[in-house]
């Protein structure tokens, strides 16, 4: 599914919140979802955005932060929602006891932990990590990449990761497909894309980047 935007003419359903793709299909149909659906979809798929600074509301505290995925979707009791909240601290990393405090007074790493927080909030299955280390120093950047991986065996994640590192593609990933200029010019299990590229970009990614030391 090609993703235009808006300046090109593409339809947008404010109702679900998406671009209408002018090329190719969704396998599941997520288009045609009715609003329960699309509920319970919302459920399942959560982001990691790539901005830990500007990803979190400065207004909300902590425990708002992450609590909110929970008002909107779970029908449970405050005490019963703070318990939920501070084992989702737990889970990324962090103490219960920063959950008075707002997003300016963290650094970068801590706040891409609340953000991971408030995404496993629902349980997903399945999560978007948009460049999630990017905007991080390489060392934060690799304790991320850990806890992901933790996360990922200890919930069963399955995780679509994009990043332009390859070392933390090839560290995260089991298959692996490499775009280039909007295309996929290479598609196939991890060790043989790292090991044995075929495009030219591929072998341009894999050698820009230093290894990530797990």
């Amino acid at each position: 599914m090609r993703n235009v935007g808006r300046e090109a003419g593409s339809k947008h359903d404010p109702a679900n919140g998406q671009a209408a793709p002018d090329h190719g299909e969704v396998v599941r149909p997520v288009l045609a979802a009715g609003h329960s659906e699309m509920r319970r979809l919302r459920r399942d798929m959560q982001i990691i955005f790539q901005d830990p600074f500007g990803s979190l509301d400065p207004r909300m505290n902590v425990e708002d932060i992450i609590s909110e995925p929970l008002v909107i979707h779970e029908s449970m009791g405050l005490t019963a929602r703070r318990v939920r909240v501070a084992e989702l601290l737990g889970a990324v990393g962090l103490d219960p006891s920063v959950l008075p405090r707002f997003p300016h007074e963290f650094s970068g790493g801590q706040r891409q932990r609340i953000g991971i927080a408030r995404a496993l909030a629902l349980r997903p299955k399945f999560m978007v990590a948009d460049e999630p280390v990017s905007a991080l120093d390489v060392s934060v950047g690799a304790q991320i990449v850990n806890l992901l991986a933790q996360l990922q065996r200890e919930f069963g994640l399955t995780y679509l990761f994009i990043s332009h590192s390859m070392p933390v593609v090839r560290y995260l990933a089991t298959r692996i497909a490499v775009m280039y200029r909007g295309k996929m010019v290479e598609v196939g299990e991890a060790r043989q894309i790292t090991g044995q590229p075929q495009h030219p970009y591929t072998r341009t990614l894999l050698g820009a980047t230093p290894e990530i030391t797990a």
